[in-house]
C-alpha cells in the first residue's frame, strides 16, 4: 500500500498539468503531520495535500480537506508569511526517489523574487515536509530531526538541506530490463523474484514487484534459482513494458478492492489477486489516494484530536470507580454504628461498676437477654467520658452514613454521565462534534475554560433520518443536544427512544400528531441501538414512550432523564444512510 516512486512520478505530472502557474491563496495545517495548500489559477481552485503521516504519507489534490484548528501552528503561520501569494513554477522528482520538490516563485521582505521549495519526502515513519530557502538552507520542517533522533541526517532550521542516503538501487529511467536482470543474476540464488526486484529497483513498491513475478511465472511463485530462459524472456518483456509506462507517465490509477474495502493501489493493471479482489479504475491518481485513505485518515484525525478527551474520561472513570468502592466500604463500616450506641447505653447504666483507669469492663447486655458483654475503655477517661465517647462515635457514624449515601449516589450519577460522554465521543466524526463535547465538559467542570474569548460557532443540528414510511427521525449527537431535542424541540406526542440502562443518544420520531406504524417504531429503535454503547451487539433492549412521559430531575447532568409508561423492544443495530 506504499506510494512508490513510480506512482509519485504520475502524481508530479498531474500536479504539473493542473497547478503550474497557480498562486498560493491560503495555507492550512490541520494537524502535526499535514499541510494543505489552497492554490488558485485561471482554471479554478485546488487543494494540494502534503502528508507526512507514517501510515499514509503522500502528495495529492484532495476534495476532502480536513478541518483546521482554531489557532494555526507556528509552521503554518511561517508558511503563510513566506508562501502566500507565491506562484508554483515547477514540480520535480529526483530520479525515482519518493521525494517531490515544489518550487515557488516568491518575494522576500524587499520585494525581490526568490525561489522557495517544499520537499515532500514520502518514506514511511521518516516522512517529512521540509521548507527550504533559495540557498538550499532549511527554514523549518513538519518534523525536526536532531542528534537524539538521527546521527546521519539532521533536519533543523539553518542547516543545509541534504537528500536522504542513497540506497544504490537501479534507476530504471536510465536503464532497461537487461540491466535489472544482470543485477538479479548476481544476487543470492535462493531469493524469491519479487524480493530480488524490490531489492535492486529504485522507487517500485511490493505490489509492482509481486505483479512482475506473477506475470513472469504465469501465476506461480518464482525463485531466482528456478529462473529458466523463458522466465527471463517474460521478465524482460513485462519489465520493459513497465519501464516505458513509468518513463512516459502513461500509467492508469487502479485500486484493488475487496468487499468495497480498499486493499492496494498502483499505476497499472494488476492481476495477482485473481478473484480475491476487484479492480477499480479511478479518474485520477489524486482521486485514488483520496478514496483509498479517506476512512483511515478520518479515523486517525479524530483519534489524534480526541486523545486528550479520551484520557480525561478514562482517568475520571477510574477515579470515580475507586471513590465508589472506597466509600461503599466505609458505608459498610457505618452499618455497625448501632453497637456503638448500645455500648454507650450499657456504660451509662453501669457507671458505678467501672473502676478508675480500667481498660475494659464486662456488663450484662439488657438488649440481648442480659448476656455478658466486654466493652473496651480508654483508661485515661472517666467512666462517664467513656460512655460519651461511644455516643459521639455513634453520632459520627450516623452522620457519615448519611453523607456517604449522598456522595456514593452522586459518584454513581457522575460515572453514568461520564460513560454517556464517552459513548458520544466514540461516535463523533467531526471536529465540531468534538468541540461541543469539550464545551460540555468545561461547563460541567471537568475541563478548564481556555483563556480569552472562545470563538462562537452555531450548534450542530441533530442527525436526521427518514423512515421507510416517511417519518422524520432525529438523533442527538451529544448530551447537550439530547436535552435540547427531548426537552425543548420535541412535542408531547412525539415518540422517544433510548437503550435500556445503556449509554446512548436520545432518538425521536416526529409524529406530527399521527401514530407511527410498527416498521417505523422498529426502524427508530434500531437507530437508537446504533447510536449507543451497544452498537456492536445484537438483541439490544430499547425503551420507548411518548415525550410527555419523559422528564429531567432537578440538578441532573446533561442527557440524564427519567421516564414512565414505556415499552421495551429488542433489536439489532442497523445504520441506514443519513438523509
Amino acid at each position: 500500500m506504499a506510494l512508490d516512486g513510480a506512482y509519485l512520478r504520475h502524481i508530479c505530472k498531474e500536479v504539473k498539468e493542473n497547478a503550474i502557474g497557480s498562486r498560493v491563496e491560503k495555507i492550512y495545517q490541520p494537524n502535526k503531520d499535514e499541510i494543505v495548500l489552497a492554490l488558485r489559477s485561471m482554471q479554478g481552485a485546488k487543494k494540494l495535500l502534503l502528508s507526512a503521516r507514517a501510515d499514509s504519507p503522500r502528495m495529492n489534490f484532495t476534495a476532502f480537506a480536513p478541518e483546521n484548528p482554531k489557532v494555526p501552528p507556528m509552521l503554518c503561520m511561517l508558511l503563510r508569511k513566506r508562501l502566500c501569494g507565491a506562484r508554483l513554477v515547477d514540480v520535480t522528482q529526483p530520479q525515482m526517489e519518493r521525494i517531490a520538490f515544489l518550487h515557488f516563485d516568491a518575494t522576500d521582505d524587499l520585494g525581490d523574487h526568490i525561489t522557495l521549495q517544499l520537499a515532500v519526502e514520502i518514506m514511511g515513519k521518516y516522512s517529512n515536509v521540509i521548507f527550504i530557502d533559495d540557498k538550499g538552507i532549511i527554514i523549518d520542517a513538519l518534523k525536526r530531526v536532531d542528534m537524539t533522533m538521527s546521527s546521519q541526517r539532521l533536519v533543523l532550521p539553518t542547516l543545509k538541506y541534504s537528500m536522504p542516503p542513497n540506497q544504490d538501487k537501479i534507476n530504471i529511467l536510465d536503464n532497461d530490463a537487461q540491466g535489472v536482470i544482470d543485477t538479479i543474476e548476481k544476487l543470492d540464488k535462493n531469493m524469491m523474484l519479487n524480493k530480488a526486484l524490490l531489492s535492486c529497483i529504485q522507487g517500485v513498491s511490493p505490489i509492482v514487484c509481486r505483479e512482475l513475478e506473477y506475470l513472469t511465472g504465469k501465476g506461480a511463485d518464482v525463485a531466482t534459482d528456478e529462473m529458466t530462459p523463458e522466465h527471463y524472456m517474460r521478465l524482460e518483456f513485462f519489465l520493459n513494458r513497465y519501464i516505458a509506462t513509468i518513463r512516459d507517465c502513461t500509467g492508469i490509477p487502479y485500486m484493488a478492492v475487496n468487499n468495497s474495502k480498499p486493499m492496494d493501489f498502483t499505476f497499472t493493471d494488476i492481476t495477482q489477486y485473481g478473484d480475491v479482489a476487484q479492480l477499480k479504475r479511478c479518474d485520477s491518481f489524486s482521486q485514488l489516494l483520496d478514496d483509498f485513505y479517506l476512512e483511515r485518515d478520518s479515523a486517525h484525525r479524530m483519534r489524534a484530536k480526541s486523545q486528550d478527551l479520551h484520557r480525561l474520561l478514562v482517568n475520571t472513570m477510574d477515579r470515580l470507580s475507586r471513590k465508589i468502592n472506597t466509600q461503599t466500604a466505609e458505608l459498610d463500616q457505618c452499618a455497625d454504628r448501632e453497637a456503638l450506641r448500645i455500648k454507650g447505653d450499657l456504660l451509662q447504666a453501669n457507671l458505678y461498676k467501672i473502676e478508675k483507669g480500667a481498660a475494659s469492663v464486662t456488663v450484662e447486655n439488657f438488649y440481648d437477654h442480659n448476656k455478658p458483654i466486654k466493652i473496651p475503655l480508654n483508661p485515661a477517661l472517666s467512666s462517664s467520658r467513656n460512655a460519651q465517647r461511644y455516643y459521639k462515635d455513634y453520632r459520627k457514624a450516623k452522620t457519615a452514613e448519611q453523607v456517604l449515601q449522598v456522595q456514593i449516589e452522586k459518584a454513581k450519577n457522575d460515572l453514568e454521565y461520564i460513560n454517556a460522554v464517552a459513548d458520544c465521543l466514540t461516535r463523533a466524526t467531526t471536529e465540531q462534534e468534538l468541540n461541543e463535547i469539550r464545551q460540555e465538559l468545561m461547563e460541567e467542570g471537568y475541563l478548564k475554560q481556555p483563556k480569552g474569548k472562545a470563538k462562537k460557532t452555531a450548534p450542530l443540528p441533530p442527525l436526521e433520518f427518514t423512515s421507510p414510511m416517511g417519518y422524520k427521525i432525529l438523533v442527538g449527537r451529544n448530551n447537550r443536544q439530547n436535552d435540547k431535542l427531548t426537552l425543548k424541540q420535541a412535542n408531547n406526542n412525539d415518540i422517544w427512544f433510548h437503550t435500556k440502562n445503556i449509554p446512548g443518544s436520545h432518538t425521536i420520531i416526529v409524529t406530527n400528531g399521527t401514530q407511527p406504524d410498527e416498521e417505523t417504531i422498529l426502524y427508530a429503535a434500531s437507530l437508537a441501538a446504533c447510536h449507543s454503547k451497544a452498537k456492536n451487539s445484537s438483541q439490544v433492549p430499547v425503551d420507548y414512550t411518548q415525550i410527555r412521559n419523559v422528564s429531567k430531575p432537578q440538578g441532573a447532568k446533561p442527557g440524564m432523564v427519567i421516564y414512565v409508561k414505556y415499552k421495551t423492544l429488542y433489536v439489532t443495530p442497523s445504520l441506514p444512510e443519513k438523509q
